[in-house]
């Protein structure tokens, strides 16, 4: 906030420098669409936010939820707002049999909401919805007895609210074993930029890549270097192991220091290399793995 107080700081920087900030929060897209979605105001809007949600849906990384909270909070816009909270609430009151995943089902929730949201205070309705399915319709054990929506509630009257609403059963997350390489060349080390459009877009990373079956770690490595940078290395001492949890999957990551032997790095698997110093590596967004392992790093430098 101190850094882009207003929508044309924010839009006035880099890339780069935003994702620096977001560094460590996860979630990169939303630092881009945040940066987007500055850019599309100043270009379009004259840097003002729409005042309705059909033009909040316009701009880059307002979605539904987002646009329907600030039509409504900020603009007294009678639209409804699904948030958790609320599609529970209304699945448990009408027992809707539909998995809550599914859009089918949340039109069916909105649906139903448009028919009973206020004109005159559509904000209150959405922020009770909300703080009734926060402090009393919560996930487990509701509080039922204090809700002013019991003699109302389907699921209430057939005693299996804990049965709403229905979710899809969670796959168990798979997990990928990781090899990445710090390649030295003189003075500097290897980094490369992701692609804007994928997983962790814009950040800059060490060149790795996942352990194929039956490789070696150490395989795995001078055969990912090949084929990301074209690079041939000579593999040395192993640096850190890290485990590290994403949305939709797990990693084990290991980390090697490689010596550079020949080639000239190419940029197949990214949109920029740069050989840096590692004094200058602060100066870059890294992924949250990426930062644990040089967080390993300086930790052993310190201990030495």
């Amino acid at each position: 906030m101190r850094r882009y107080p207003d929508v044309a700081h924010l839009a006035e920087a880099d890339l780069d420098s935003v994702l620096k900030m977001w560094e460590g929060l996860g979630y990169y897209s939303r630092a881009r669409n945040l940066h987007r979605g500055a850019r599309y105001l100043i270009d379009t809007q004259a840097g003002q936010v729409p005042g309705s949600y059909s033009e909040l849906l316009l701009v880059p990384g307002i979605g539904p939820y987002t646009a329907a909270a600030i039509a409504s909070f900020a603009y007294g816009e009678a639209v409804p707002l699904l948030d958790g909270n609320v599609i529970r609430v209304m699945a448990r009151l009408n027992r809707i049999q539909g998995e809550v995943s599914r859009s089918a089902t949340k039109q069916e929730i909105r649906d139903r909401l448009s028919e009973l949201i206020p004109l005159d205070d559509p904000s209150a309705f959405n922020q009770g919805l909300m703080d009734l399915g926060r402090v009393i319709c919560i996930p487990r054990e509701p509080k039922c007895h204090l809700c002013p929506l019991a003699f109302a509630c389907e699921s209430m009257k057939h005693g299996d609210q804990d049965q709403f609403p229905v979710k899809q059963q969670k796959k168990p997350l798979p997990h990928y074993t990781i090899v990445i390489g710090l390649i030295r060349k003189s003075d500097r080390v290897l980094i490369q930029k992701r692609k804007t459009d994928g997983l962790l877009g814009g950040l800059w990373e060490f060149p790795g890549g996942k352990v194929e079956t039956g490789e070696t770690l150490e395989d795995a490595i001078r055969r990912e270097i090949s084929e990301e940078t074209g690079l041939a290395v000579v593999v040395k001492q192993k640096i850190a192991t890290i485990d590290h949890a994403y949305t939709h999957f797990k990693i084990t990551m290991t980390a090697f220091f490689c010596d550079w032997q020949a080639g000239q790095a190419q940029t197949h698997a990214a949109t920029e290399n740069r050989w840096v110093k590692m004094t200058e590596l602060s100066a870059f967004a890294f992924p949250k793995a990426n930062l644990k392992i040089l967080g390993q790093l300086t930790s052993q430098a310190s201990a030495s």
